[in-house]
């Protein structure tokens, strides 16, 4: 496939945001025209930007994040299976944010869950590195990955087992399918920081990620401190991971397809891929949530489950191939 100057595909993608973000904004149960935007006393004035807008901005900054940390964590690993979902990451951020759900902490202060969230996506992350050692291996980080989607699948089950009330199950269940449906401009005020934190610490990983594609020792070489690089993979990925399932809850796969749907456009080296993925991760989780909005069902799909179905087919494919490819 034909190369695409970084630059150019950066600017098509935010062209297609933008458009997207507008479809946003007025598609959904009830059509919201132009018209109605600029009209306070039109009903759908409020449904645009009380409800619609909030969840429009996490939808761009939530894939934004997840399409960011997949390909950096891709990058650095050398591997083409790593995703902050894959690898558990995600998975950890969900139950340290289902622990705050399930002691009740989350209802007294909103930035609770969002703590308890980055504080298990940190650890996730902690644990990926501690693990992969300097052999960053497929099997390593796949199996790495399954021990802590493991832990954190046996905690959230242990939390639903022991909640002290139905409420408290229905809950922790539903945050945990994923969702951008009724959010606010808390929930854009309480992530929205600590996302655009992650990114750009993910962001300055990239000439350490071109470096790597030589092994340690060549990064080593050309200067790049693997120390300080790894501290800021480890932060950029719990913030950007951590923020976003706390106010979306789980949503799989993005950073895993992202990449690899704009690799033949970039290229091999991994730094350019980055910010490329962080547009294209907004593109998908955008187009994701208007397509659920439009659902002709009783109740809305939840978000988490629509990327699922998207992702683990796509996760397969990859597999079978990486398998034809090493046979």
């Amino acid at each position: 496939m034909r190369r695409v100057p970084t630059v150019t595909l950066v600017a098509g993608l935010i062209l297609l945001v933008l458009v997207l973000g507008m479809i946003s904004l007025m598609a959904g149960r009830v059509w919201a025209p132009f018209s109605a935007w600029s009209d306070r006393t039109d009903p759908r004035w409020a449904i645009v930007f009380l409800l619609r807008l909030p969840r429009t901005i996490l939808a761009l900054a939530v894939g934004a994040a997840l399409g960011l940390s997949g390909a950096a964590m891709q990058g650095y690993t050398r591997n083409p299976l790593a995703d902050p979902g894959v690898l558990g990451v995600s998975a950890m951020a969900a139950l340290g944010a289902v622990l705050t759900l399930y002691l009740g902490s989350a209802a007294s202060q909103t930035w609770v869950i969002a703590g308890g969230a980055m504080g298990g996506a940190f650890i996730g992350v902690l644990l990926l590195m501690a693990l992969s050692g300097a052999a960053s291996s497929t099997v390593t980080f796949v199996l790495a990955g399954v021990i802590l989607n493991t832990m954190a699948a046996a905690g959230v089950s242990l939390a639903l087992s022991l909640a002290p009330n139905p409420w408290a199950v229905n809950e922790i269940v539903n945050w945990l399918m994923g969702s951008l449906a009724d959010r606010r401009a808390e929930d854009v005020t309480m992530a929205l920081p600590l996302i655009v934190i992650g990114c750009g610490l993910l962001l300055l990983t990239g000439r350490a990620l071109d470096a790597l594609t030589l092994g340690e020792s060549g990064a080593k070489s050309l200067g790049v401190d693997l120390a300080a690089t790894r501290w800021l993979l480890a932060a950029g990925v719990a913030l950007t991971a951590g923020a976003s399932v706390a106010v979306t809850g789980v949503i799989g796969f993005v950073g895993l397809v992202t990449p690899h749907l704009l690799r033949p456009l970039v290229g091999a080296r991994p730094g350019a891929l980055l910010a490329p993925s962080a547009v294209g991760g907004a593109v998908i989780v955008l187009i994701a949530d208007i397509l659920v909005r439009l659902t002709p069902a009783a109740s809305e799909v939840k978000l988490g489950v629509a990327m699922a179905v998207v992702g683990g087919p796509f996760f397969f494919i990859l597999l079978l191939s990486r398998r034809r490819s090493l046979a």
